[in-house]
């Protein structure tokens, strides 16, 4: 799944994003190329409003589910 996310900023934000959640949702690449900055990662259905919550809970607003 890839979701866009807003206030990604750096390099700096995209490391907390992977080191904070990666044990619980696994692998998770942050595209910082594109605005809004998007975020990918292999997620079943049932766990993507945790995945939401965890990022909003760092500071990161999902904005919306791309793919």
């Amino acid at each position: 799944m890839t979701f866009e996310a807003n206030n990604i900023n750096c390099q700096n934000c995209a490391n907390t994003i992977i080191s904070e959640l990666k044990e619980d949702f696994g692998e998770i690449k942050v595209d910082l190329s594109v605005s809004p900055r998007r975020v990918s990662l292999q997620l079943d259905e049932d766990k993507e409003q945790g995945f939401k919550e965890a990022m909003s809970e760092l500071g990161f607003d999902v904005i919306k589910r791309i793919d």
